[in-house]
Formats: C-alpha cells, structure tokens, sequence
C-alpha cells in the first residue's frame, strides 16, 4: 500500500514539480532585518554619490553664507568667484567628510525611517496607524533623523572647517584628526543643534510631503497601470516637489550651522551664548542666505534620494 502523499503535495508528481517552479521563481518578500538594511545600504550610497557629486554647490552655498559681503552674485557668480580666486579644483573642498558623512547619515535615515514607521505600525495597530499616517511619517522621520544627525555631525563639522579654511588641513583624515587633537572632541558636536534643527524639520518636511504628493498623484492614476519609466518620474517629481518645501523649513539652521562651525569659540563660550549672537548678527534675511544654491541642490538631493536604487518608498507606505 502507497504511503499517503504530505500534505504539502497535490498527489502527482508533474503538479508537484511545477508548484516548486513557480514557487522558486517567485521573489521572497523582504521583511524585518532584510529590508531595513536594504533600505539603509541604498539609502547610505544614494546620499554618499548625489551630496558628493553636488560638493561643489554645497562649496558656494556655505561660501556665500559665511561671506555674504564677498560671495553677493548669487551661486553662479559664487562660483566665478571661488574659481577665479582659487581655481576650479577648490570646489571639491570637502568632497571626503560630504561623501563619508551622508553614507552614515543615509544608512540612518532610510533605514531608520522605515523601521521606526514599522514600530509604530506594530504599536498602534495598521489601522489606526493608517487613520493617522501623517502623524507616523512625521515621528519615523524625526526618530531615524535624530540618530543620523549624531553620525553625521563631526564629519559635517569637519566639513565646513575645510570650506570656511582653505588652508585649514588636506583633507578628511587631517582635518579630522586636526579638531580631535587642538579642540577635542567636544568640537565636533558644537553645531548639534543647529544640525537637528536644520535636519529634522528637514527630513521631516521631505518624508511627509513626499509621501503626500505621490498619494495624491496615485490616487488619480492607477499605479499598476505605469511602466517603470513613468513610477520613476512620479517618484523624481515628487521628491524634487518634497525637497523645496524641506528646504525653505531647514535653511535657517542651515545658516547657522555654517556659521557656528566656521571657527573655533571663544574660551568659556557656550553653545547657546553663540548660538543666541549668530542668530542677532544674522536677522531674519541673512538666515536665509545661499537659499537659491540650496534649493537646486537640495531639488536635485531629495529627487535622487527618495528614491535609492529604484526602491519606491510609496510600495511600503502605511
């Protein structure tokens, strides 16, 4: 007498063999630990390439928030004049902390941010948490961007040391470890506040608006019925829309992070008491200084970052 068949076979061996076809051919859907750190791993080289590739943006926009009274023609006459002062190679100052700097902070952010939105999905339960995603996107974003932001800070320090001072070491290494040894460590987190006040709003303001947008666009074109070519441009749209609005909230303490982290402080000084100065020698209108370069590069940024390596945030929303 034939054994009876498992219950995980259909009884004939032709059936059987082609279910573990399909079966086999089908991709595993990602969950837990695999996908956060596929979000993080794309997420960290998205944000290394396109903050890399715009260095010499980010160049003229720190300049022109340091130096308003020099650099006063805008981003394009920001760059004429860092060219012709000290040649087209100083526009990649600082191109080794931008580069390994938002690498850290992008594993951060995006993997941060899709497991914190998971937590809170668990927490509250999928219905609720949809009935209130605005409020779960806000808190994802600002949790996973905290935690960027201590990563980020003493590479963005050592960043804008390296743009304020030409001559202030070679590089990344050097100029890292020339902080480390003359100022202590302390120095690297001087603009912590200032970069959790640029970076959350930021990051908070990019997620929302960008999850929003591409809701709004799916709810008028049906999704499935889009090729490849057209997902990524709602995606690129979408983002380029997402990185306006986080860079007219964040610019403020863009300002003031630049600045904070131009020089040393005096002895005694406090990072309020600096803070509280730099915010009255600005006013309201110098806050707001290098905003043009910032909008076409952080447009640019937040088009190419919210989407890494192809992976639509929006096939994961709530």
């Amino acid at each position: 007498m034939s054994a009876a068949a498992p219950p995980s076979s259909t009884g004939s061996q032709k059936l059987d063999g082609a279910v573990r076809q399909v079966a086999a051919q089908t991709p595993e859907k990602l969950s837990g630990l695999a996908l956060y750190s596929r979000f993080a791993f794309a997420g960290a080289v998205c944000c290394s390439i396109t903050h890399g590739a715009l260095t010499p943006v980010d160049v003229v926009k720190t300049r022109i928030q340091l130096d308003p009274v020099v650099y006063n023609n805008g981003m394009i006459g920001g760059f004429r004049k860092v060219i012709a002062n000290e040649g087209a190679g100083a526009l990649l100052t600082g191109f080794g902390p931008t580069a390994a700097g938002y690498f850290l902070q992008g594993a951060f952010k995006f993997g941060g941010y899709e497991f914190f939105k998971q937590q809170f999905i668990n927490y509250f339960g999928y219905e609720t948490a949809s009935r209130n995603r605005t409020a779960v996107y806000l808190a994802s974003s600002a949790a996973a961007e905290f935690f960027a932001d201590i990563a980020l800070c003493p590479l963005e320090a050592t960043r804008i040391r390296l743009v304020s001072d030409p001559t202030f070491a070679n590089g990344l290494m050097s100029g890292f470890g020339k902080i480390a040894r003359t100022e202590g460590l302390g120095a690297f987190y001087s603009g912590f506040g200032p970069i959790l006040f640029k970076q959350v709003p930021y990051t908070m303001a990019k997620f929302v608006v960008y999850e929003k947008v591409s809701e709004l666009i799916f709810r008028q074109v049906d999704k499935s019925t889009l090729s490849n070519g057209a997902l990524t441009g709602v995606n690129l749209g979408s983002g380029l829309i997402a990185g306006f609005a986080a860079a007219l909230v964040s610019q403020p303490a863009d300002t003031m992070l630049s600045k904070i982290n131009k020089t040393k402080g005096a002895p005694g000084e406090g990072t309020v008491s600096r803070l509280y100065k730099i915010a009255r020698e600005l006013g309201l209108r110098g806050s707001f200084g290098g905003l043009g370069a910032r909008l076409f590069m952080v447009g640019t940024l937040t088009g190419r970052e919210n989407n890494p390596e192809d992976i639509s945030l929006t096939e994961f929303m709530i």
